[in-house]
């Protein structure tokens, strides 16, 4: 037999009050974003900020990306990949953090620029990234959005890294189909 509830559980105060139409600001939404637990309410929370979608809707998202849940990173890396323009508010100071894993989750959101703005910001962090893990999540994206522009710097990270395992070969991938035109 079923069971059958007389009346439906009380829910939590997050998940039961509406997001959308609140008049919470975007710093505000941000912040209830990092302590929200309930699936539903953090998807809601999202959708908020997506729906504002400005330069202070970006900062509250790139804010979680040094939060050791890695649920909420990715979330916030998508969503902020959803608002490219409002994203591009944030991108360079990420690209310049001293944390290198912010640093490399931050060319997966280049990786939703224009072509022109994502080979620039890439290209800019490969001159001077000492991470060797940075610089190999750059080059996968310029693997898929790279133009000739970004060339200069992919040759400047090969020879820095020369004697990485990885990175030679992976430079050498991105360089040869840029010059194959693809």
């Amino acid at each position: 037999m079923p069971l059958v509830r007389p009346h439906p559980p009380h829910p939590t105060r997050s998940a039961a009050t509406p997001v959308v139409g609140r008049s919470e600001t975007a710093d505000e939404l941000g912040a209830a974003l990092g302590t929200e637990s309930d699936p539903r309410a953090r998807e809601a929370l999202l959708a908020a900020l997506l729906a504002i979608a400005d330069d202070a809707a970006a900062a509250a998202l790139a804010r979680h990306l040094r939060s050791e849940n890695a649920g909420l990173r990715n979330a916030c890396i998508e969503a902020l990949q959803a608002m490219p323009f409002a994203a591009f508010s944030v991108l360079p100071a990420l690209l310049a953090d001293a944390d290198p894993d912010v640093r490399l989750l931050a060319t997966e959101i280049a990786r939703a620029q224009p072509t022109e703005t994502a080979n620039a910001l890439l290209a800019a962090l490969l001159a001077g990234e000492a991470h060797p893990n940075v610089c190999g999540a750059a080059v996968e994206v310029l693997a898929e959005v790279g133009t000739a522009e970004a060339v200069p710097a992919l040759r400047a990270a090969r020879a820095r890294f020369a004697k990485e395992a990885f990175l030679p070969m992976a430079i050498d991938t991105v360089l040869a189909r840029l010059a194959s035109g693809h």
